[in-house]
This record gives structure tokens, sequence and C-alpha cells, in this order.
């Protein structure tokens, strides 16, 4: 196997592992706030403090993989995810220490995110980023739809499955990351010219129409977030199976993959703009149509909608931003875009837990639907370079 596709084959698996664990901890965490009795409006905040310290961190992360090499952080990355599962194992059965397990556990994730999405950017050809970051995202999207499976192994037919069960599984697939990070080889990139510190962040702002862009991700990436607190509470309100709930998140992540191992195809078919505005519309009414009292099938469709739409908005903004920002600020450029996804993971769940006290989880999907909605309407702005070029 060539050097290159061993690497991307390496990132793949880590990227599936990373995500694996992920959406293991984070739905047995819900469950573990239901089993004590935590009101709704703390959900929120639960799923506030997967952001709060990445937020923090996520352009020194970025600045620490531009200087110090992609594989030390996601080394890093993979090690504070194996104290995270440690954290929920041993911390006391209360709310703070759902809020503790869950800030170590955000903080792995920025590490390793960053690490994963500077590798893909300086390792990928002109005119490939689309494709190459569809996979990745086709990755994550895995291990998203694997994790939520391994509920039904933990008691998938309560409504309540046993959270200590995936505390522990989940710490056992910690051992497994670190163990898959070690082999990870990355080749040194040269560093752009006035890269260091405040520099080389005020050039990435400069670039026209980053903002924007930062705007949809975060809202996007904030909808996937609230789905995976909100519909497990959904379910509890209409007392649906555990198992169930594990299924709609699977089909979710499912759908998300089919359309992100298309994404190259789709962009070059349709261009970037307009596959992000359809996307996002598409969610936007997916999102807002699950809250309905529907049968089970009608749901699940609409879970595979808001999946599809959902898996665009991350890879398309991510292969934007590898293509204009400068390779030695690559790692910069997508911590960059972190920090927007963690404050709106911040934000966003915040309020909608504001709106969870008076409508229930109901209501919070439908919130989340009119911002996706909003959010639509701002990409008709966002400049692209219509089609990418044509890969080799």
């Amino acid at each position: 196997m060539s050097g290159p596709r061993r690497l991307l084959v390496l990132l793949l698996l880590h990227s599936t592992l990373t995500q694996v664990i992920t959406f293991v901890l984070r739905p047995a965490a819900t469950y573990r706030a239901i089993e004590l009795d935590v009101p709704a409006a703390w959900l929120g905040a639960l799923t506030a403090c997967f952001a709060v310290v990445p937020l923090l961190l996520a352009v020194p992360a970025g600045q620490a993989t531009d200087r110090f090499g992609e594989r030390r952080v996601i080394l890093l990355g993979s090690l504070l995810m194996l104290l995270a599962g440690a954290v929920f194992l041993v911390a006391p059965a209360s709310a703070l220490g759902l809020i503790a397990g869950t800030a170590v556990l955000g903080t792995a994730h920025l590490f390793c995110v960053v690490g994963q999405q500077a590798a893909v950017a300086n390792t990928a050809g002109p005119g490939t980023f689309d494709t190459a970051f569809g996979y990745y995202t086709f990755a994550a999207s895995l291990g998203q739809a694997i994790g939520p499976g391994l509920i039904i192994l933990a008691g998938g037919g309560q409504s309540i499955p046993d959270t200590t069960a995936l505390f522990v599984i989940a710490t056992a697939l910690g051992a497994v990351l670190v163990v898959s990070a070690l082999p990870i080889r990355v080749p040194r990139r040269p560093r752009a010219t006035g890269a260091d510190g405040a520099a080389g962040l005020r050039s990435l702002l400069r670039i026209p129409g980053l903002l924007r862009a930062l705007v949809i991700s975060c809202v996007v990436l904030a909808a996937v977030d609230i789905t995976l607190v909100y519909l497990p509470a959904l379910g509890a309100d209409r007392r649906l199976a555990a198992g169930f709930i594990g299924l709609l998140l699977t089909l979710r992540a499912l759908a998300s993959m089919t359309s992100r191992l298309l994404l190259g195809r789709l962009a070059r078919r349709f261009g970037r703009r307009r596959l992000m505005i359809a996307s996002v519309t598409l969610s936007a009414v997916a999102m807002a149509a699950i809250g309905l009292p529907l049968p089970g099938w009608a749901t699940a469709v609409l879970v595979v909608l808001l999946g599809l739409g959902l898996g665009v908005g991350q890879p398309l903004t991510m292969s934007w931003l590898a293509e204009t920002a400068p390779a030695g600020l690559r790692g910069r450029a997508m911590s960059l875009r972190l920090t927007g996804n963690r404050l709106g993971q911040v934000v966003i769940p915040s309020a909608v837990g504001l709106v969870a006290a008076g409508v229930g989880a109901a209501g919070v999907l439908g919130a989340t639907a009119l911002a996706l909605g909003a959010v639509a309407a701002a990409a008709r702005g966002l400049r692209t370079d219509g089609p990418p070029p044509a890969e080799t």
C-alpha cells in the first residue's frame, strides 16, 4: 500500500473510532441524566458543555497543529478520549459528574478532528478537496452510525439502557483509539509566510465569505447535536423504546454517509452554493416535521431526509476552507471553523434548552428547523466558485 493511501486509511479508521466513542458517550450521558431526573432545560446545558472548553482551545489547537504536526495533536486527542470514558465511569452520579465527563469528551473530540482535518487538507491534491472531505466525513458518519447502534447491545428494548455498560464500552474503544493513532505519519509541509500568531489569523479572516460560511457550518452542526440529545428526549416523552431511538440515530448517520460519499460528484454537478442551499433547506423541513405526532415509519423517513441534508454542510465548508487557505495555515483554518462550530454548540443548545422548558423536545426540534431555514436563506449570498474542477 502506498504512503498516501495508507495515511488515508489510518485517518479514516481514526475518524470512525473517534465518532463511535463520541456517539456512544453523548446519548449515554443523556440517558444517565434522565435516570437522575435532570430537568429538560439542563439537557441543553449538558449539550453546551461539550463545546465550552473546546471553544477556548480551538484556535490554539490549530496553531499547535501547524507548528508541531498533525500526529501529535491526534495522539493527544486520543489520550483525552480515553480519559473521558474513565471520567464518566468514576465520576459521582450527578449532573456535575456528567458535565465534567462531557467537557473532557468535547476537548478530546476537538484535538482529534483538528488534527484529522488538517491532515486531510494538507495531503489532498488540487481539485480533490470535495471528494477527500466527502470520504473523511463519510468515515465520521460511519462512526456516528455504529455508536448509537451499540445502545441496542446495552438494553435497546428498554426506555433507558444500561448506561454503565455504555461507558465501559466507550472506555475500551478509547484504548483502541490510542493504539490506532500511533502509526499515523503525516508529511511535514512548509509553513506559510507570516503564519505566526495573530498575523496568520488576520489573513484567514480576510477571506471573502468566511464568516457566512462559518455561521452555516455552526448551525448545521448544532442541529446534529440537537438531534443527538433531543431525539432520545422525544422518545422518552412518547415512551418509545430506546432501541427505536438508536435506530433513528443510526438511520440519520447512514443517510449522511450516503450524501457524503457522493459529495464530489454532487458538487461538480450542481456547484457548492446551490448544493448548500438545497441541503440545508431539506434539513429544515425534515427537522420541523419530525416533531409532529407521526407513525414510526414516517418519522424514520423524515430522519433519513434530515440525514441526507445535514451530511452535506460540514464537508462543503471544509473543502471550501482547504481550497482558499494557504497551506501553512490550514490547521488554523480548520480550527477557526471549529471555533465557530463550538460557539454554535454553546449558544444554540442553551437557547433551545430554554425553549424545552416550555414546549418540550418537539418544540426544540421546531426551533432548530427555523434556525436551519434562516441559514439556508443566508447561503444564497455565499460566493463560491461554482462547480469545482474535475478531478484527475
